[in-house]
Order: structure tokens, then sequence, then C-alpha cells
């Protein structure tokens, strides 16, 4: 049983100058089966049909793979990552990438456990909450990459995620329309917690060219003042 309409897939993809080989093909079939069934006892996803977890899931997560700078391999951090998306079929598709999945609901990193043991991906499964990892040691400033999907505006984001950035590192965020909107409220803060805005990379997931997404690509320049990150509740004010 297929539980994604691949056609759709490639062709989204291909979009872009992109494609995956056939066994990373059947590993992403086999992850959104185990998302679908898991999907029956616990709230992954709304969207269940096979073009929405082709196009909208699978599809999405790996056009972070336009970037053009992103390195070949390293350490990639996933904030707030729910089901595994984007870091499941990223670590899928790129085998050179020791990708870590961050979520605070222990039933998810469960999940991602279990997904862990039967696709071999991803490396690493962390439940905390990145305001909490930040300040730590051992995740502060440790990653080459560090992305989130859909999880917070910027403003937000960007002080979650540039703190687990190393220096020269990236922090991509996935965004929608709105994007250029946050990240002209967002860029001063973003200065201050020592990054720069390298690209925003403007597409369209559809092939009607109505459903407007951004990649924000933030490299970081310096290290970030020890206060940040704060609390989340501080964050947002």
């Amino acid at each position: 049983m297929t539980y994604y309409d691949q056609p759709l897939f490639d062709r989204t993809l291909a979009r872009f100058g992109l494609s995956v080989p056939e066994d990373a093909q059947s590993r992403l079939d086999a992850f959104a089966g185990l998302v679908l069934r898991k999907n029956e006892v616990m709230n992954l996803t709304n969207l269940t049909s096979p073009a929405d977890v082709a196009q909208k899931h699978l599809a999405d997560s790996l056009l972070l793979l336009q970037a053009k700078t992103l390195p070949d391999s390293g350490r990639v951090l996933d904030v707030g990552t729910g089901a595994g998306f984007p870091a499941v079929p990223l670590a899928i598709v790129r085998p050179g990438w020791e990708v870590s999945a961050l979520d605070a609901t222990r039933k998810k990193v469960d999940f991602l456990e279990e997904v862990r043991a039967a696709l071999g991906v991803p490396s690493r499964c962390l439940c905390g909450r990145a305001e909490t990892l930040g300040k730590e040691s051992a995740y502060r400033e440790h990653f080459d990459v560090v992305t989130a999907r859909a999880v917070a505006a910027l403003y937000v984001l960007s002080e979650l995620c540039l703190p687990m950035v190393r220096v020269g590192g990236l922090f991509a965020a996935m965004k929608g329309a709105s994007a250029d909107e946050e990240l002209r409220a967002s860029e001063p803060h973003i200065r201050e917690l020592g990054g720069a805005v390298e690209d925003v990379i403007h597409y369209a997931l559809d092939e009607n060219g109505e459903d407007r997404r951004a990649i924000v690509l933030v490299k970081k320049v310096k290290q970030t003042p020890s206060k940040f990150p704060r609390p989340y509740a501080k964050i947002k004010k």
C-alpha cells in the first residue's frame, strides 16, 4: 500500500530541481504509513489524504533543500518537530546529516522513537523546550543547522533557535505567505541574537501558485548574548 501520492510528490520536487532516489521513496512511504496509523489513536495531523501527505508533509519538508548554502554533513536540529516534519524526511534523504528532532510533548517524542527503531531515523529524539535547551552547554551553539516549520512567529522562533546554532551555522525558518512582514518586525532582534539574514527563498507549494511559502535563512555571525533565550512567556511579550 502507498500512503502518499508519489506522482504529485515527484512533480512538486521536480519544479524546484529536486528528486529523491527510489530507496528513499520507499522509506518515506513507510514513514507516512507510521504517521497515519499513529494518527488514528493520537492527534498528529489533520492532513491525511495521499495528496496532502505527498505535498504538504513530505515534499514541503524536503523543499528546505532549495537552500544552496546548507552543508553536506553536520548536526541538524528540528525544533517543534511534531510528527517528525521536516526532521524525518531530511534524515532519510540526507544520510550525511546527524538529525535531532525536538518536541515538548512526550507522546510525540515516544512516537519518533518508534520511527527511529523502525526506519533508523532520526538520529536523536529530544523531549524538552527550546528555551531550556538553548541555555544548556550540550546544545548551546552546537548545531550546524537549526530549522523550524510553522511553529511560531519569526520573532519568537529566532530567539528559540539562534542560541543553538553554532557561529557560522544557519537558522532556517520555514514560513508561510507572511514571511516578509514577519521578517521586517524580527530583523533587529535577529541581529541582537547574533544573526544576519542571508536569504529569503519564496516559492509556491502548489502548481497553481496559490499556496505561498518562504524559507528565511539566517547566518549566525556572532555568539548569542547569554541572556537569551528568555522564558517563553517573556519572548512572546
